[in-house]
């Protein structure tokens, strides 16, 4: 199987900017398995929109697929309990 190009949206680096240096790690290591399976058996797909999060402790990734062009957009991370409200 193909590799997945992995793509971060500009906010991203924001949002991993205001969280622990480990916590950080433990994200990016999860976002890179994501090259590899991009749905393993844990992601959870977001109704009503074609994104899917997957979890690293208490942290949410929220990202799209385009399997057509093989590549996995990191949409946004953040804590569990603010990562799904829209932005202010």
């Amino acid at each position: 199987m193909a590799k997945f190009e992995i793509v971060f949206k500009r906010s991203v680096g924001k949002d991993l900017r205001r969280l622990p240096k480990k916590d950080v790690q433990r994200i990016l290591a999860c976002i890179d398995t994501l090259a590899d399976n991009p749905r393993p058996p844990e992601p959870e797909r977001l109704s009503a929109q074609k994104r899917y999060r997957i979890r690293a402790g208490r942290y949410r990734i929220l990202y799209e697929i385009q399997d057509h062009r093989l590549i996995v957009t990191v949409i946004k991370v953040g804590h569990r309990g603010r990562v799904y409200r829209p932005h202010r």
